[in-house]
């Protein structure tokens, strides 16, 4: 109850900031100019203010799109605020693994530095779909094509940080939604990923996405730690908030819901507020596999933190870029992994 009263009023906790603190007061002393991101779903929401408040202070953006023309409106809005800012636009469908690479080896064509990942794309996928790679589509795009992602580009970031010695950072955009996953992983992700619609939960496959990018977040950190690269990994929970995300399901049920929700709900530059500070705040320096929620360090769920579980994950996850996904749940079922 406490929280929650906090939670409503914009308690501040121990970073200084809280629910109420928005994307430009937590970036207010930061200067970016030297540093490039990558930002991923910046066309629009939370992702859109991410990328504006960070031109702001100064930073390169590269905004990886599925949609060009909606990455082009987005550049053309903070260039019109910001007349000096360095935008770049690139294709990219986080649901298809050759997209992903296809973006990455042009990403590295241009030799640029890269200080900031932020895999903030999500996707909630009402309807029961499968993507190019034979993967539900819910979990392609929020999960492993941000593992694809990050894998491929952190060899840049590591040789950036030794470079410049800033130190890199990597944000995974999940949501407080992953505590709603109760169950196996794996199992229930390979039921999903096989055109069983019967076995098909918007909302569960939805939440088994953001336990895998908080899965992702802990073994990485690990791993970079092992590795001792100058680069972190953090994972946030935005917080709740009207964004694209429901447009699927927009309408007269959806408009009662989010009207009598509205003391919950978070502006959009509130929203952007956890993501920008972890991002980019000097109190988190060396700061790793962490989960934050209204910039500050939250707890997550007791699934979340199973490092076994997260292990699993990694291996299937690796398992799936090199023989794909159905290789993979062939594999498994004959193992019974």
């Amino acid at each position: 109850m406490l929280e929650t009263v906090k939670y409503l009023i914009g308690s501040p906790g121990p970073s200084g900031f809280g629910s109420k603190s928005n994307a430009e007061q937590v970036t207010e002393n930061s200067d970016l100019r030297s540093l490039t991101a990558i930002i991923t779903g910046a066309t629009s929401g939370i992702g859109a203010e991410t990328a504006r408040v960070l031109a702001k202070r100064g930073a390169r953006l590269v905004l990886p799109a599925r949609s060009l023309k909606a990455a082009e409106d987005t550049k053309a809005r903070i260039v019109s605020e910001f007349p000096d800012a360095d935008v770049m636009v690139m294709p990219l469908d986080l649901s298809s693994l050759t997209s992903v690479r296809n973006f990455v080896a042009h990403f590295h064509s241009l030799r640029l530095p890269l200080n900031l990942l932020i895999n903030n794309a999500g996707k909630f996928a009402h309807e029961h779909a499968i993507s190019e790679d034979g993967l539900e589509m819910t979990f392609a795009t929020n999960y492993l094509g941000h593992f694809l992602l990050t894998k491929l580009l952190l060899k840049t970031m590591i040789e950036t940080a030794e470079k410049t010695g800033v130190q890199g950072r990597i944000v995974n955009v999940s949501s407080s939604i992953h505590a709603w996953f109760s169950g196996d992983v794996i199992s229930y992700l390979a039921s999903i990923s096989r055109n069983n619609k019967s076995h098909y939960d918007a909302t569960r496959a939805y939440a088994l996405s953001k336990l895998a990018n908080v899965f992702h977040t802990n073994q990485l950190a690990r791993k970079l730690q092992q590795m001792g690269a100058n680069v972190t990994v953090n994972c946030v929970h935005p917080g709740i908030v009207r964004t694209r995300l429901t447009r699927e399901r927009e309408g007269l049920l959806t408009d009662i819901v989010f009207f009598l929700a509205s003391k919950l709900l978070k502006t959009i530059p509130q929203a952007a507020a956890t993501t920008c500070y972890v991002a980019t705040h000097p109190r988190l320096h060396n700061v790793s596999g962490k989960y934050f929620a209204d910039c500050n360090e939250a707890v997550t769920s007791k699934l979340g933190s199973n490092s076994t579980q997260a292990s699993r994950l990694w291996a299937v996850s690796e398992f799936m870029l090199t023989r794909g996904p159905k290789a993979a749940f062939d594999l498994l079922n004959h193992l019974h992994f």
